[in-house]
C-alpha cells in the first residue's frame, strides 16, 4: 500500500463530503469561493500527516514465572494465555514491566493509575489483579457472595470489546459454565432475560458504563435492586479512561464513586487508566498530579508512587550509526530482499526512525516521542 497516495484520496473525499454542505449561491461571490478554496488548500481542516512506531515494552517475565513465585494462583496459568479458536490452549503470555507493577500494588491492596500509551495491555493490568483475587478466595473458601469487581466504561463501544477479550481468557479452554471466572456485561444493551440471568446468577465481575451504574445505585426495577444486593461487599472498582472524566462529568463521576464505596465497601480498591493525562514536567511531577485527580476522583488517597508509566527500550541496536554518511550508504544500498529480525535492527535507517519517530529521552528515561509540530506553509517559513 502506497500510505501516501492513500493519504491523499482519503483527504479528497473528506473535502468532497465536507463541500458538500456548503453552497455558494451569491451570483458575484468570486471573493468568497477563493477564501473557501484558499482554506481547504492550506489544510485547515485536517491535521498535518503524522507518523509514529509501536513502542517496545520492557518484558518483565510470563505469566508462569508468575506463578511459580507465588505472585499469581495457578490457575492464573491456563487462564491468561495467547488463545485463539484453533488453539483454546494458547500459547505462554510474557507480562510487561507496568502490567507485573500493577499486580504487585493490588496485591498490597492499594488503588492506582495506568497511564500507557495505546496497546500497552491496560486492561491486563487490572483483569490480572481482579481475576487472581477470586481465585484466590476461591481457594482458600473465603469467596465474593456475588460481585467482586466493577468495571467502568465511558462508552458501550468499549465495554463490548472488552467483553470480546475477557471471553478468550475465561472461557476458551474450558468447557461451557465451567470457567472458574465469571463475568457479565450490565449495559442497557442486554435483553430482559438476560438481565434476569445476571440478577439470579451473580457474575464475578460486572462490566458496565458510568450512566448505568448510576442508574444500578438509584432505580427501583428488580434486576438493579438485585445487583445492588450481590455487590455488597464488592472489593474492585476500575475506571477506564479516566482522562474523559472531567468538568461537571468528573464531578458527577467522583460524586458516584463515592457513594458505591458508601453502600458496597469502604476499603475499596480503585484502579484507574489512561492513556493521556500529564505532559508537563518532570516525571515526579506529572505522577503527583495525575495522583491528585485521582484521589480526587475515587474519594481516597493515591499514592504518587502508585501511578504507573510505561517502560520502553529500543528495538534497534545502540551501536547502530545513524549519521548522514551511513544513512546515504544505506539508502544507496537498499534494504535485503528477505532481512532478518537482526539485519533490521543493525539497519541505519531503521535506527535512525526509531530514534526520531519512535523514542524520546524525558528525564534520562525512554518515552514515546512527542508528536512533531505541524510545519508552517511556506508562506510563512519565507517571512
Amino acid at each position: 500500500m502506497d500510505v501516501f497516495a492513500f493519504r491523499k484520496e482519503l483527504i479528497s473525499e473528506y473535502e468532497r463530503f465536507s463541500r458538500s454542505f456548503t453552497q455558494i449561491r451569491a451570483a458575484e461571490a468570486a471573493d468568497i469561493h477563493k477564501a473557501v478554496d484558499e482554506a481547504y488548500a492550506s489544510g485547515r481542516f485536517w491535521p498535518a500527516p503524522l507518523i509514529q512506531l509501536n513502542p517496545n515494552f520492557v518484558p518483565d517475565g510470563s505469566i508462569d514465572e508468575f506463578v511459580a513465585k507465588g505472585a499469581l494462583e495457578a490457575e492464573c496459568a491456563k487462564i491468561f494465555r495467547i488463545k485463539s479458536p484453533t488453539d483454546p490452549l494458547g500459547q505462554p503470555l510474557v507480562l510487561h514491566k507496568h502490567q507485573a507493577e500493577a499486580i504487585a500494588i493490588a496485591r498490597r491492596g492499594e488503588s492506582y493509575v495506568l497511564t500507557t500509551g495505546t496497546g500497552s495491555g491496560k486492561s491486563l493490568s487490572y483483569f490480572i489483579p481482579i481475576v487472581n483475587d477470586v481465585l484466590r478466595r476461591k481457594k482458600s473458601g473465603d469467596p465474593c457472595k456475588g460481585i467482586c469487581a466493577m468495571v467502568v466504561y465511558p462508552m458501550n463501544a468499549l465495554c463490548n470489546s472488552q467483553c470480546e477479550e475477557l471471553e478468550k481468557f475465561l472461557k476458551r479452554g474450558y468447557g461451557e459454565g465451567s470457567q472458574p471466572v465469571t463475568f457479565a456485561r450490565y449495559t442497557g444493551q442486554e435483553t430482559n432475560e438476560e438481565r434476569e440471568h445476571i440478577a439470579k446468577n451473580p457474575p464475578d465481575i460486572l462490566l458496565t458504563n458510568y450512566v448505568m451504574l448510576e442508574l444500578i445505585m438509584t432505580r427501583f426495577i428488580e434486576t438493579d435492586k438485585a445487583v445492588r444486593q450481590h455487590a455488597a461487599g464488592l472489593r474492585f472498582l476500575v475506571l477506564d479512561e479516566l482522562h474523559t472524566y472531567r468538568g461537571r462529568q468528573g464531578a458527577d463521576v467522583a460524586m458516584l464513586v463515592r457513594r458505591v464505596r458508601e453502600r458496597f465497601n469502604e476499603n475499596l480498591l480503585c484502579i484507574g487508566t489512561s492513556a493521556t493525562m500529564a505532559s508537563e514536567g518532570k516525571a515526579e511531577e506529572q505522577n503527583a498530579a495525575v495522583a491528585n485527580i485521582a484521589s480526587r476522583l475515587f474519594g481516597v488517597a493515591v499514592s504518587a508512587d502508585n501511578i504507573i508509566t510505561e517502560t520502553l527500550e529500543p528495538v534497534t541496536n545502540d551501536e547502530t550509526p545513524s549519521d548522514p554518511s551511513s544513512l546515504r550508504h544505506a539508502i544507496e544500498t537498499g534494504v535485503p530482499a528477505s532481512p532478518t529480525y537482526d539485519e533490521l535492527s543493525r539497519h541505519p535507517v531503521a535506527a535512525w526512525v526509531e530514534r526520531k519517530l519512535g523514542l524520546g529521552d524525558h528525564c534520562q528515561r525512554l518515552e514515546t516521542a512527542s508528536p512533531p509540530r505541524q510545519r508552517q506553509p511556506d508562506s510563512a517559513r519565507l517571512h
